[in-house]
């Protein structure tokens, strides 16, 4: 197999090769959408730090069963995967509590940052467009948001009223891998002032196959189903709606090993055997539980209240409202029997408020609140019930001045955890300031530049974890004494909006004080489990991400890509865990006719040695996908999307570092997707 050395090289043979000449003429421009999750509304280039959006055929055709895997495609943006049903998503070598994952500004209000094989509830069939923010994003959405946001917009509750008074959407999907069966329906219908939408879903995935074999990834399965109601009143100056929605998930827990840990004094002893996790192994039916499989049964029940209104009173532009209420609940199954229950119980609400220019600066004032009521009950109950409540206020003003625009926030943000025990309760306060400028120093050209002091509170499972974890293997002892992680980042970027050679280039370095990590206790409780302890040490992450377009020719584009992010505790702490490899690669986005598209893509992800004491290295590995795509219309007003997407055309074996379970299990085999998107 010949592996992609340097992606330029492979440019310039494609070009030399095909006798394209490079065009003059100006036919190539960065995407530039508005972001809902930016203070202002903003277009993405015109922001201080480094945004993405997902969306149209290109959220259709990309999307995966989990937003890490739909996400990954992104320039610093990997998985954490943890199976075909767990994928959450790691921006720039962060995961877990620093990325909030949210549903049009407030929290998905699930169980997702309390273990990594916890899903995020966010049903990727159904979304209109996915908002990543990368780096610091803690004055709008709090010190969670110190790695960055990922801000997932749907159309639950309606916004407009259809031209026609009635529009639909439907989707069915099927991939071979895993002899996946998807579908969703959308349909919005209104009259007057008022506007209905029903939503459903469902998804059923086997066991995949792996790379190199006809077997099956043990437990690799994954099976959900959910379903929407909403409505709203739209006038000419805003919109006012609720949307009720039911979510449900099965998925296996791969290489998920038990293990009977009790305490003896201080200490604590696992004992218990290992399960066999031979990648090779032959799968077992999810429903078949006598042979111990282990999987997670989730529910969740969710409210949200939206809405918006132009020139609400006096001196003001815009107001902006968002509250949701969720019930989550799952239980973790071994053997035919529930070992744990999980139970979430979560209220979020933030109110914005845009002012009037005064001196030619522009601002939203708001404030958040926020109360999670967590529970665990069984044998891995290694964190007692606490009830969180979470207050902000936040400041975000911007000026514009002739080709500078300049942006300053500031947050303050307070925070109680009361523990249904005897456990002293605690309280953190955390204040952040962000400045960021972007010049348009020639047009096209945009310099961008940010710096910020963030803050994140300590969660209630980094403060009272004591018992045994067996998604991580490890026995969680939490420390009370644990304060507020201090970020401080520095992000320079570099963008070339239109042109026949277009760019976005950014470095960045993240240190920060009071890092909170797991840290070996050091003794060995047996079983093939670690003893951790939260602790505090100071970190340092640093890295850049590239994507370069060329438009060779009238219908080829190409684009180069790649990122890179290190991670190490100060003070001789050693490197951090789980951070992804160097990764690099090339795509070619060829218009074939007005209506059929092809795009072929090629990555390296470079080795990964530089790994925490007790990690394994992580062996690098090229991708080679492909896909085709045709838009049409038939039927009088209805378009139409026919899609298909072949992955890991090589049939490489692979895995993620950035995975708890990388040494146990592998990356789908060679793979197709196919699809057809109706609108009408």
């Amino acid at each position: 197999m010949n592996k992609l050395r340097h992606p330029l090289a492979a440019v310039v043979a494609l070009i030399s090769l095909s006798g394209l000449p490079v065009l003059a003429a100006d036919s190539l421009s960065l995407p530039d959408t508005t972001v809902s999750a930016s203070s202002h509304g903003s277009r993405t280039g015109e922001l201080s730090s480094s945004v993405e959006v997902l969306r149209g055929d290109d959220l259709v055709i990309g999307r995966s069963a989990t937003l890490g895997d739909t996400l990954s495609g992104m320039s610093g943006v990997h998985s954490s995967g943890f199976g075909p049903g767990v994928g959450r998503p790691v921006i720039r070598g962060l995961d877990g509590a620093r990325v909030r994952v949210l549903s049009d500004g407030v929290g998905v209000l699930d169980a997702s940052t309390s273990s990594p094989d916890h899903a995020i509830t966010s049903e990727m069939q159904l979304l209109e467009q996915v908002e990543v923010l990368k780096g610091p994003a803690t004055m709008m959405y709090g010190g969670g948001a110190i790695g960055g946001v990922v801000n997932l917009i749907d159309r639950r509750v309606p916004t407009y009223v259809p031209e026609r008074g009635f529009e639909a959407d439907v989707e069915l999907r099927g991939n071979t891998v895993a002899d996946e069966r998807a579908g969703a329906v959308g349909l919005t219908a209104g009259s007057g002032p008022f506007a209905l939408r029903l939503e459903g879903s469902r998804l059923d995935a086997d066991p995949y196959r792996i790379p190199g074999s006809p077997s099956r990834q043990k437990d690799a399965y994954n099976e959900s189903d959910s379903a929407a109601f909403g409505f709203g009143w739209i006038g000419e100056r805003g919109y006012l709606g609720m949307a009720y929605s039911e979510q449900n998930r099965e998925y296996g827990l791969l290489a998920h090993e038990h293990a009977d840990c009790h305490t003896h004094g201080p200490s604590w002893h696992c004992g218990g055997h290992d399960h066999d996790h031979d990648d090779d192994h032959d799968a077992h039916h999810h429903h078949d539980h006598e042979h111990g499989a282990a999987f997670i049964d989730m529910r969740q029940k969710r409210w949200d209240l939206r809405g918006e209104y132009q020139d609400p009173f006096s001196g003001f532009e815009k107001v902006r409202l968002r509250v949701s209420h969720t019930d989550y609940q799952h239980k973790e199954i071994e053997g035919g029997h529930i070992g744990t229950r999980f139970d979430n119980r979560g209220t979020e609400g933030r109110l914005e408020l845009t002012h009037n220019p005064v001196a030619g600066w522009r601002g939203v004032i708001g404030g958040q609140t926020s109360r999670r009521d967590f529970s665990a009950l069984g044998e891995e109950a290694y964190v007692p019930a606490t009830l969180t409540d979470n207050h902000a206020l936040f400041l975000i003003e911007e000026l514009q001045v002739g080709n500078w625009r300049h942006e300053i926030g500031l947050r303050h943000e307070w925070q109680n955890v009361d523990v249904k025990r005897t456990t002293t309760d605690v309280s953190h306060r955390g204040t952040s300031v962000a400045v960021g400028t972007t010049w348009r120093f020639v047009p096209d050209h945009l310099l961008f530049a940010n710096l910020s002091r963030s803050q994140r509170l300590p969660t209630a499972e980094e403060l009272y974890a004591d018992g045994p974890h067996a998604a991580t293997r490890t026995v969680e002892l939490g420390n009370a004494r644990l304060k507020e992680e201090t970020g401080y980042n520095l992000e320079i970027g570099l963008r070339k909006l239109a042109g026949t050679l277009t760019y976005t280039l950014a470095a960045f370095r993240n240190q920060i004080d009071d890092f909170i990590y797991a840290a070996d206790a050091g003794y060995d409780p047996g079983g093939g489990y670690r003893v951790v302890e939260y602790r505090q040490n100071d970190a340092l992450l640093r890295g850049f991400e590239a994507s370069v377009g060329v438009q060779a020719s009238e219908s080829l584009q190409i684009t180069l890509f790649g990122d890179s992010v290190r991670g190490k505790l100060r003070d001789g702490g050693g490197d951090l865990p789980r951070i992804p490899a160097d990764r690099y690669g090339v795509r070619l986005d060829q218009r074939l006719t007005n209506r059929l598209s092809g795009e072929l893509e090629s990555y390296r992800v470079r080795r990964q040695s530089d790994t925490a004491a007790y990690e394994t290295d992580t062996g690098g590995y090229t991708m080679l996908n492909a896909g085709l795509s045709y838009r049409g219309q038939g039927f009088g007003s209805m378009d139409y999307l026919l899609y298909a997407r072949a992955n890991n055309l090589l049939d490489n074996k692979a895995r993620q570092h950035t995975s708890w379970i990388k040494d146990e299990v592998l990356l789908p085999g060679r793979n197709l997707t196919v699809g057809v998107r109706l609108s009408f």
